[in-house]
């Protein structure tokens, strides 16, 4: 599905049965989050939300309505990409398949420059929706961010935040671009917080103009096309472009304007662009908030993100999402991530059959990895690899079966794991660095993982013993049986279908 901002999406959504309207003033403040709160956690999402009349803390309704979960569902990230997931996945092993990489590295060099052949780089025209009304800031500003219905999504934030913001940045050196996704806490009519943590790039990018002691150039694009905030989301690394991945995902370039009063290229067809700057050294306390992990996260010092210009469309649809104990609208949007990056990670372990994080897990705290088991200790050769990969080093319990266990299965890989594994010698503990919002680490930003090999043992792995065939019935019986039985019409006999 293509279209040009968060309007067309939200019409979109409404046509195909997938969005609920809310005509009547409901406040940024909790209110709207118990509603989205229970459609996230409702059967396969829920719905998605259209807040028409955002009401704001000074009881003032803002002129800009609020899309929710739009997100939060398999059916919408397909309608969001414009064809199921695995069809996509389809067509990024193809491109791998031409030329097998020798390395992680060499994968992710070759899925680059096949992004590349689908026409898919972005390119600069001369103006855009996203231009619609330029407002500069200043004594007379007619438009400031207390205007927009940014969400104080639990009782305890330290206020409103930003939480689907697209945050643009580029390399001091390179010139290297790079977008994320940092929530931003809201201080005043001008200023946020810019909670980049220490292992994200944008951290990275503001480290460079610190210590050259350069005032950075921010652009914080809101909403626009919604394959923009899902390759925002995507845990991309460094070297691959996620406006390039946006691109490829609609086969075709996203295009870009340059913005008023920062040197940086946006999405032309953005609802919203917030242009500004972060000063080095300036911090200031951001937070509480209550974060993905179900917690609050503590107040820490972050830059601070001054505004300069807003521009926006006509028809602006202000994107809010929430995050707090799962299942949540991330959950979609991580799972998708995770299936269409997948096959660069089988390209480099050709031994992995599939791979699943369950929600409970909140992304990488718990990962389920299957593998077709060839020779002793493999499954650690694998948990090695995984911990030095991108933000799969954040991954705290990592458990590794057999290739005929469904990972997508808890209850399988739960039973698996309690009958093959004896802790003293299939547990493998290692230190390494850790996600900067995980409150269990007695140090921030460094903590210990574990390895679970729950896969059936080899003799050369120290186990002498036979091991046990799994009980099963055979499964021509089983067809054979089942389709006799479901033959008989209903109410005579049993039905076994």
């Amino acid at each position: 599905m293509e279209c040009g901002g968060f309007s067309d999406f939200a019409r979109h959504l409404e046509r195909e049965g997938e969005l609920l309207r809310i005509s009547e003033p409901v406040r940024t403040e909790l209110e709207i989050t118990a509603l989205a709160d229970r459609e996230m956690k409702s059967p396969r999402g829920g719905d998605a939300l259209l807040v028409e009349k955002p009401l704001l803390p000074d009881g003032t309704i803002s002129p800009f309505p609020v899309l929710i979960n739009a997100f939060g569902s398999e059916r919408r990230i397909e309608l969001v990409l414009g064809m199921p997931v695995a069809d996509l996945v389809e067509e990024i092993r193809a491109l791998l398949h031409a030329e097998p990489p020798r390395s992680f590295r060499e994968g992710w060099e070759l899925f680059r420059e096949g992004l590349g052949l689908v026409r898919s780089r972005p390119h600069r025209v001369k103006d855009g929706p996203c231009r619609d009304r330029i407002v500069r800031m200043g004594a007379s500003a007619e438009l400031d961010l207390s205007i927009l219905p940014v969400l104080r999504c639990w009782p305890k934030d330290g206020g409103a935040f930003i939480t689907l913001p697209q945050v643009f940045t580029k390399d001091l050196e390179t010139g290297r671009r790079n977008v994320g996704m940092y929530r931003m806490q809201v201080y005043d009519e001008a200023t946020t917080g810019m909670h980049w943590q220490i292992h994200k790039v944008g951290a990275r990018h503001g480290k460079e103009y610190w210590e050259k002691g350069v005032r950075m150039p921010v652009a914080v694009c809101l909403g626009g096309d919604p394959v923009l905030t899902f390759a925002a989301t995507a845990p991309l690394p460094d070297g691959i472009d996620e406006l390039l991945f946006a691109g490829f995902l609609r086969k075709k370039g996203i295009p870009l304007v340059r913005c008023e009063t920062v040197d940086l290229e946006v999405p032309a067809n953005s609802d919203f662009v917030l242009e500004g700057y972060v000063e080095p050294p300036e911090l200031r306390p951001e937070g509480p908030f209550g974060d993905h992990t179900g917690f609050y996260t503590p107040v820490e010092p972050y830059p601070v993100f001054h505004l300069t210009c807003i521009t926006h469309r006509k028809d602006a649809v202000y994107p809010a999402t929430i995050v707090g104990k799962p299942p949540m609208e991330d959950f979609y949007l991580g799972t998708a991530s995770v299936r269409l990056l997948f096959p660069i990670l089988q390209a480099t372990f050709p031994e992995i059959v599939d791979l699943a994080l369950p929600p409970e897990g909140v992304f990488h705290n718990l990962v389920f990895l299957s593998i077709r088991k060839q020779y002793p200790y493999q499954a650690y050769k694998v948990m090695h690899g995984l911990w030095g990969m991108g933000q799969m080093m954040f991954t705290k319990i990592l458990v590794v079966v057999d290739a005929e266990v469904n990972v997508h299965d808890t209850a399988d890989v739960l039973f698996h794991l309690c009958a093959n594994v004896d802790p003293e010698r299939d547990f493998l503990f290692t230190r390494g660095p850790c996600d900067s919002l995980d409150h269990a680490p007695t140090v921030p930003n460094v903590g210990s993982h574990v390895g679970i090999d729950a896969t059936r043992k080899l003799p050369a792995e120290g186990y002498p013993r036979p091991w046990p065939e799994e009980v099963s019935l055979p499964r021509d019986l089983c067809r054979e049986l089942f389709t006799r039985f479901s033959r008989r019409k209903e109410g005579k006999g049993v039905s076994m279908s």
